[in-house]
């Protein structure tokens, strides 16, 4: 049965993903990122989680690309981690903001060279004639930053999704899996709080 702290989904997800990565072979901070259009025609695609703090999960990526387009219009979003190797996931659900430019600035210059330069040289997901076309670009774009700090782009930067649920799920013999869920209850909360949030839990039927 899973065990957790009243109040602490956030401690709960800290000792889930401390086990996954010393047991999942790949990338154990994974997530799938769902979101949805102004229409509301959802879409999703995996990303990697770079940062939790009381406010939230955070990720990185092109403003321009079809997720932060996305984001723009209609900001709100779904993750879900599945660390098949402890046969356990996390569904997290909320609004979401954007980080500080500070934050993206300190997140930016943590990165590989080539990983900056690429973030230049990648129009993220417009249509690319041919290998040649990025390659040329990353060209550019190492000769043109060949020396000094590579400045962060304006259209690169990251997200926040201030959860409003966070929903534990652990396998179980027959299929009798374990479900956990923490809602978020502040009164007058919109999402954008710099109080501590309240929770209360609830288990589900499997």
């Amino acid at each position: 049965m899973i065990e957790f702290k009243a109040n602490d989904p956030y401690g709960l997800f800290r000792t889930w993903m401390a086990e996954a990565e010393k047991s999942e072979p790949e990338d154990p901070n994974a997530m799938a990122l769902a979101t949805a259009d102004a229409a509301g025609v959802p879409s999703v695609r995996m990303v990697l989680l770079k940062g939790l703090d009381p406010r939230g999960f955070v990720f990185y990526t092109n403003l321009e690309s079809r997720k932060g387009v996305q984001l723009a219009a209609n900001p709100n979003a779904a993750l879900c981690f599945h660390w098949k190797s402890l046969r356990r996931s996390v569904r997290v659900e909320g609004p979401v903001e954007r980080v500080s430019d500070a934050e993206a600035d300190e997140y930016y210059h943590s990165r590989p060279r080539g990983s900056q330069i690429g973030a230049w040289a990648s129009r993220q997901s417009r249509p690319l004639e041919g290998r040649w076309e990025l390659e040329k670009r990353v060209a550019e774009f190492t000769a043109r930053h060949a020396v000094g700090t590579i400045p962060r782009p304006e259209f690169w930067s990251g997200f926040r999704v201030l959860p409003r649920r966070i929903e534990f799920w652990a396998d179980r013999p027959f299929r009798l899996h374990d479900r956990v869920v923490f809602h978020r209850v502040q009164e007058g909360d919109d999402g954008a709080s710099d109080a501590a949030p309240r929770w209360t839990t609830e288990r589900l039927f499997p």
